[in-house]
């Protein structure tokens, strides 16, 4: 079934039927470092009304703590609690999941947020240091660790070929050695263009290595079941709002959501009208819409 435009006549059904909204940031509350008109105001409606707002970022360079700070510069209401980043996601598998021997260490190509995440259920990290020269005649210096019980693999603006390195020699030749990406997303947003982003970074491991990580982030269904349990959502009565078809999107329709696609970002209509294309549930221009058509009942 092609995707529903929301309008005066069908916006109030739209947000009656759930309780629940999953919200992706980049593109369709904020671009960059600028909040997205009337997004403000449509959070706020949508908490007046008695609906729960959960965040979900592929994102795992930022912090869920830091996250907030930038909810509320943006002037956005949110909590550490109603925060899920891809950072968050792969702390939670491997410590509640792949219950992770906390006397190994995780090496990480990634930013602050990730170790952060990390860090604060208990998992030492390294790596982070590793931005030295290398060249063929001092390969040698780059050894598999024991110590090593997991690469994890996020978007990381200091990356380096001894970085690489060392993540390829530990997946390599420690077959018990876990592989994990916070997402896998090709391009990511920045001012004007698309750069590449975590998926790009680590295709040069799975090229590498010949092994295939476990993704946490959107589409993949990790993320939404570390949602689901946390949470205890009802997916009948949830909807996931983003503005990338092959990420927000999917990650919807697998998990039995219902879907809102908004222009703010990625996708155009054309893309989400396209008959090859995810099909989300309902779309608009932006968030903002709903404020603009839906009346707050008493």
């Amino acid at each position: 079934m092609a995707p529903t435009k929301l309008s005066i006549h069908n916006a109030n059904a739209f947000v009656d039927q759930f309780d629940t909204f999953l919200f992706d940031c980049d593109g369709v509350l904020w671009r960059g470092p600028t909040v997205i008109d009337g997004v403000p105001e449509t959070l706020a409606m949508l908490r007046s009304l008695g609906k729960r707002l959960i965040f979900v970022t592929n994102n795992s360079s930022t912090s869920r703590s830091d996250y907030v700070h930038k909810f509320t510069r943006l002037g956005i209401q949110a909590s550490v609690d109603e925060i899920f980043s891809s950072a968050y996601a792969t702390a939670v598998y491997l410590h509640d999941v792949a219950k992770f021997d906390t006397a190994k260490k995780a090496y990480v190509i990634g930013g602050n947020g990730l170790r952060h995440e990390l860090e604060a259920v208990g998992i030492t990290t390294c790596g982070k240091s590793d931005t030295q020269n290398i060249s063929p005649a001092t390969l040698d210096e780059i050894e598999p660790s024991a110590d090593i019980g997991a690469v994890v693999c996020g978007i990381d603006y200091d990356i380096s070929y001894r970085k690489l390195a060392t993540a390829h020699v530990n997946l390599a030749n420690n077959p018990d050695c876990l592989f994990i990406a916070t997402n896998d997303d090709r391009t990511l947003p920045g001012g004007k263009y698309m750069y590449p982003g975590s998926g790009s970074l680590l295709s040069v491991l799975t090229h590498s290595t010949q092994r295939t990580p476990l993704v946490m982030g959107k589409p993949n269904p990790t993320m939404l079941e570390c949602v689901i349990q946390k949470c205890a959502l009802d997916p009948p009565r949830t909807c996931m709002v983003g503005d990338r078809l092959d990420t927000d999107i999917l990650f919807g329709i697998s998990g039995g959501l219902s879907t809102l696609c908004v222009l703010t970002g990625v996708a155009s209509e054309a893309d989400i009208l396209a008959p090859n294309a995810p099909q989300a549930t309902f779309y608009t221009t932006s968030l903002s819409d709903l404020a603009k058509v839906t009346c707050k009942k008493d």
